[in-house]
């Protein structure tokens, strides 16, 4: 691999994304909002294509070709999540709308249960101070209508988790959850999830999983983290978008009431009473976003193929590939006058969020804009981070595995410009 000229698997892995091709403003695209979506692959396009002049009918109990076909992928997509994430059983992963439904459903469930998956009155949920809203919001929700309490667990001036706290926090509060993020979206830290998992089942609590940012960078073994519960926002992995995950352990799944009412969550209805369907369908009420899901087993065939039949192999290769050039990224900004890194964690996804003294960062990313160049600017739905750091928003540049060098250079060049433009 070693001997192969880097510029021609760059141009390889390129030319399978057409939007890459795009000019903004005259000017080449440099797509580095990808914390934000991924873009797609012509592989995962061409099957949403077949499916809709092809495949094209509802799932589940049709007896006619096109039902069948349909079912068949979609069902075939759900394997290809199992294989993803290393859970045990196919059953064990719920589609959802997105990784923000996923934990909704989750807060739902502890809210509407019984014995010990139901929150009472002084229950501590705890989450970090790193959350995405979508892992704060629906917490808050559960509290407010089960007497419950949110605690945050603090972070260093590095951006990452206190782990000494969090350990005195597990003994004090003694949690009936931990909800944290694998990976932060607006910093890139890669938090110790395995570790923190270990440690809340010491003390009895349950732990679910933010795995939106994780998805697209690392490779996940639900099964080896011993994850409660593990959600994904699908469109971050080269899928479309308005579909997610949610994994479960199949006996907290089966436990948890259902979250919705309606077609294909049942197995009888009457007026006297209905009885539910088994896991995964009784999560899965209505018409299910078919051709999201079956997009999203083909974006895991597809990198299943990058990896030349490996996940292992694929993500080994993307976590290299975008640790070059996080760190290249890192390298460059910090040199620039008044340029400050936001999240200087140990371990780090292919993110950099960073602030200019003379310039805000919707400054910054319309300036980019100019260039061709794509960021996301603002406070990344992470405002108590935003407040920790005292910091109203950051300017975020983040990788994919098809971004290059070459990008990193544009993108130095780009913030050059702001600085000389702001001096």
């Amino acid at each position: 691999m070693q001997t192969v000229d880097r510029k021609l698997i760059d141009a390889a892995i390129r030319d399978q994304f057409p939007i890459l091709a795009t000019k903004v403003h005259g000017k080449p695209l440099t797509y580095l909002d990808n914390a934000a979506t991924s873009q797609k692959p012509r592989f995962v396009i061409d099957a949403l294509d077949r499916y809709w002049t092809g495949q094209n009918s509802n799932v589940h109990r049709g007896v006619h070709y096109l039902s069948q076909l349909a079912t068949l992928e979609f069902d075939n997509a759900r394997e290809s999540v199992r294989r993803l994430l290393g859970a045990a059983e196919a059953d064990e992963v719920v589609f959802t709308k997105g990784c923000t439904e996923g934990i909704n459903l989750v807060a739902s469930g502890l809210v509407h249960g019984s014995g010990d998956l139901r929150l009472g009155a002084g229950d501590a949920i705890l989450v970090s101070t790193q959350e995405h809203h979508s892992n704060i919001v629906p917490w808050q929700l559960a509290a407010e209508r089960t007497g419950a309490r949110v605690i945050p667990i603090p972070i260093t001036d590095d951006g990452e988790i206190q782990l000494d706290a969090y350990l005195d926090l597990l003994k004090t509060a003694r949690p009936k959850l931990v909800a944290v993020k694998h990976v932060c979206n607006a910093l890139g830290t890669i938090n110790p999830i395995k570790w923190m998992i270990e440690q809340a089942h010491a003390y009895g609590a349950l732990v679910l999983i933010d795995g939106a940012q994780a998805g697209p960078h690392l490779r996940i073994n639900v099964q080896d983290l011993d994850a409660d519960f593990y959600t994904l926002s699908c469109h971050k992995i080269y899928a479309p978008t308005g579909v997610g995950v949610l994994y479960g352990k199949r006996p907290l799944l089966e436990s948890l009431p259902p979250y919705q009412g309606g077609g294909d969550m049942i197995r009888t209805v009457s007026f006297e009473g209905t009885t539910y369907a088994g896991i995964p369908a009784k999560f899965e009420a209505g018409t299910p976003n078919i051709a999201g899901a079956i997009g999203l087993g083909k974006s895991v065939e597809w990198l299943e193929q990058l990896g030349g039949g490996s996940l292992d192999s694929a993500f080994s290769a993307i976590e290299a590939h975008e640790a070059a050039l996080r760190s290249e990224a890192e390298a460059i900004l910090a040199a620039i006058p008044g340029v400050r890194i936001v999240g200087t964690a140990r371990d780090k996804a292919g993110i950099v969020s960073f602030t200019m003294e003379s310039a805000h960062p919707h400054d910054i990313g319309t300036i980019l804009d100019s260039e061709g160049i794509a960021i996301r600017a603002g406070h990344h739905c992470c405002m108590p981070l935003m407040t920790r750091f005292g910091i109203p928003a950051t300017a975020r540049a983040s990788f994919a595995l098809y971004n290059t060098m070459e990008e990193v250079e544009r993108l130095e060049s780009a913030v050059r410009k702001v600085q000389e433009m702001f001096a």
